[in-house]
């Protein structure tokens, strides 16, 4: 997911067209190396809980994430290396009952802006819409009365969103991605809930990745996330979160670019209804271990939901 600015012209430094042409072929760098981590799907806790068949949830994201490193092999890269991304994301969802389980079909839409700073203010800002992700849980177990579910998650993104090969930073991805995902909730005490979701994400290929329009592939990643969650009350809880990401190796033109993902982060935040029908929540985060790619030094999440 990366953006830069046209080749027609200076950018907004007053480099000349050769100079913009370097931060191209370096975004092209980068943005196998970013591949790897923009594919992780985190979900928030509670997420896996089935709601009455006939609710439609609306939610809206705001999502904001400093960046402060880039790692390679677990050594980081000279420079004061910083890429700032501020992504909106809205999501509709509907419960139904088919055959005796719930499921709810779902789409999200990302839009928003990523901005290179620092030693990367050459990749400039680009803002865009994201590509479309269509969804949908099928709860095998559904236990209202103890808090206890499980359910799996079939996430298809599609190739619409804004890609333009000619720019180092990109919103859409110009590729298929098939995440599938497997959640499970169940209580550990009185007012304490753990939730643990692990998924496997599949990737098409992106056949104009790069000034070149160069093949760009990429290995399967895996996810493994846990939450805690302690009610305070019947609307008030807070959480905590530790996740794991390892894979997704890519290869531009069927070189390798030995980029495989190890990163570790956590997460810290609280849910609130502030009426019956309309939650807010809010996490923050931030990586604690990188072995490839961005470092993310911030990261806050906003969430605004209503149920009707």
């Amino acid at each position: 997911m990366f953006y830069q600015p046209k080749l027609n012209k200076n950018n907004s430094h007053g480099q000349p067209r050769s100079a913009v042409t370097g931060w191209q072929m370096l975004g092209g760098a980068l943005g196998a190396l970013f591949a790897t981590q923009a594919a992780a799907f985190d979900v928030d806790a509670g997420d896996y809980t089935a709601l009455p068949a006939g609710t439609t949830l609306a939610a809206v994201y705001y999502q904001y994430a400093s960046r402060d490193a880039i790692f390679a092999n677990g050594n980081r890269a000279p420079g004061n290396n910083r890429l700032d991304s501020n992504v909106g994301i809205l999501r509709g969802v509907h419960y139904m009952n088919v055959g005796g389980y719930t499921i709810d079909p779902q789409f999200l839409l990302p839009f928003g802006s990523l901005e290179g700073k620092r030693s990367l203010s050459g990749l400039g800002e680009e803002s865009g819409v994201g590509d479309l992700i269509l969804a949908t849980t099928l709860w095998l177990v559904n236990k209202p009365e103890s808090s206890t579910y499980f359910g799996i998650t079939p996430f298809l993104q599609l190739p619409t969103g804004d890609y333009d090969r000619n720019r180092a930073l990109n919103l859409g991805e110009n590729r298929w991605r098939l995440t599938l995902q497997g959640g499970y909730i169940t209580p550990l005490a009185d007012k304490l809930l753990l939730d643990v979701i692990g998924d496997v994400t599949f990737y098409g290929k992106n056949d104009d990745f790069g000034p070149t329009s160069a093949k760009l592939t990429q290995k399967a990643q895996y996810q493994l996330q846990t939450h805690l969650r302690y009610n305070l009350t019947p609307t008030w809880d807070v959480r905590v979160g530790l996740s794991h990401v390892t894979g997704g190796e890519t290869e531009i033109d069927n070189v390798a670019q030995d980029n495989r993902q190890r990163t570790t982060k956590f997460t810290v935040g609280s849910a609130y209804f502030i009426t019956p029908t309309l939650q807010l929540l809010a996490n923050y985060g931030r990586d604690i271990a990188v072995e490839n790619g961005f470092r993310e030094e911030n990261r806050l999440n906003l969430r605004l939901l209503t149920l009707f």
